[in-house]
């Protein structure tokens, strides 16, 4: 079992930048696919990036180029630095962790924190 927090939320003006933070707490490189999700409201959630226990990366479509997943292992951390910030980016966001990348790919996620809001104005 593995619990998240994630952290990093705000409100921000259009074209502004936010990093997100996700503290594991317990070891997840090598073991665990990392992803980092969102869900507005009356919206269903979305996936937004992923990165696999081999290091392979992973981005939809709509957050391609503006956004980026990393990860500290020996800090027990996934970031998801956010750029060029759209109104339309207003959110809560998630980090999950998967055991099965084949699951993750599925988006199926074992584990879940319990969201940073994140606010984009115009």
């Amino acid at each position: 079992q593995v619990h998240l927090a994630e952290s990093g939320g705000g409100s921000v003006q259009t074209g502004g930048s936010l990093r997100l933070s996700c503290l594991a707490s317990r070891y997840t490189y090598s073991r665990y696919t990392m992803g980092w999700f969102r869900q507005a409201p009356g919206k269903e959630r979305e996936g937004l990036a992923s990165i696999a226990v081999n290091g392979m990366i992973s981005y939809a479509d709509s957050v391609k180029g503006r956004f980026t997943i990393s990860q500290d292992d020996l800090k027990n951390t996934v970031y998801l630095e956010m750029n060029s910030l759209k109104p339309e980016d207003t959110a809560m966001y998630y980090c999950a962790a998967a055991e099965d990348y084949r699951d993750a790919i599925k988006g199926i996620y074992n584990y879940w924190g319990q969201g940073t809001q994140v606010t984009v104005s115009l």
